[in-house]
């Protein structure tokens, strides 16, 4: 018998693709240019490629209309993927869309996204007429061996999101309800985990998840997920819990018992 017929016709997993968001505080080329050209410090892979989602939110009013087929020519300059537009009016989705961008709805409640470790900068009256989430210098809450792990020391926090990439993830404070954090490998939290963990990100099918208090809103292994709308199972909410890839489907099991659920 054909293979093909055992074979679903699309299969939906959870995304674990990260984007960085470049916030706009002018549409003048030649000022965002020179401001990426000194974040990057001249460095070609500084940005990998990473989706982008443009903010210009922070533009001021009456500034020049915005030049979108320069502008993306702009950042893809620099290797950053624009994919989206964030907070645009109305009148400009006809534009956008002309050229390949989709728009955020404007019901979506905006957040900071990161690529890597950087909390979410507060809004600073910086000098540099565009910040790119993610692109500034690692905190230093943040720690690595360069190799395997990438431990984060302080909260993560609502918005926040946090993506370990090519290592595992440990984090030694609470991740609170709406936050996300992602790894390539496994994710230790020495707290308490809420919000959404993501591991395995790259397809890693033997990454696991790891929390001393575990309550998630979403968990994910190799982009099969699980979510909790009616909270996480009582035998195992707020206790040493794992979570790994049995087959296709999401094991939670005690790290103190036998016990699966």
């Amino acid at each position: 018998m054909s293979k093909s017929l055992f074979q679903k016709p699309i299969e939906i997993k959870i995304s674990t693709v990260v984007a960085v968001s470049a916030i706009l505080a002018t549409a003048d080329r030649i000022a965002l240019d020179a401001a990426l050209a000194e974040m990057t410090g001249g460095t070609a892979d500084f940005f990998e490629d990473d989706l982008t989602v443009i903010d210009i939110a922070a533009l001021p009013a009456g500034c020049e209309p915005i030049d979108w087929a320069g502008l993306i020519t702009l950042l893809k300059k620099y290797r950053l993927n624009p994919v989206a537009v964030r907070n645009a009016p109305p009148e400009m989705a006809a534009e956008i869309a002309a050229h390949g961008l989709s728009l955020e709805t404007a019901g979506a409640k905006p957040r900071e996204d990161t690529a890597s470790t950087a909390p979410a900068p507060a809004p600073a009256p910086a000098p540099a007429p565009v910040a790119v989430a993610a692109a500034q210098a690692q905190p230093p809450a943040a720690a690595s061996n360069g190799t395997d792990v990438m431990i984060i020391d302080t909260p993560v926090r609502a918005g926040q999101r946090i993506y370990a990439r090519g290592c595992d993830l440990v984090v030694t404070a609470v991740v609170n309800n709406g936050a996300e954090i992602i790894a390539d490998g496994s994710i230790h939290v020495y707290n308490t985990l809420n919000g959404r963990a993501l591991a395995g990100a790259s397809g890693n099918a033997q990454a696991r998840i790891f929390a001393l208090n575990m309550s998630p809103e979403l968990v994910s292994i190799a982009g099969v997920y699980s979510t909790f709308e009616d909270g996480f199972p009582q035998e195992y909410a707020r206790s040493p819990t794992q979570i790994r890839l049995v087959g296709d489907r999401i094991d939670i099991s005690s790290v103190n018992t036998a016990n699966r659920a």
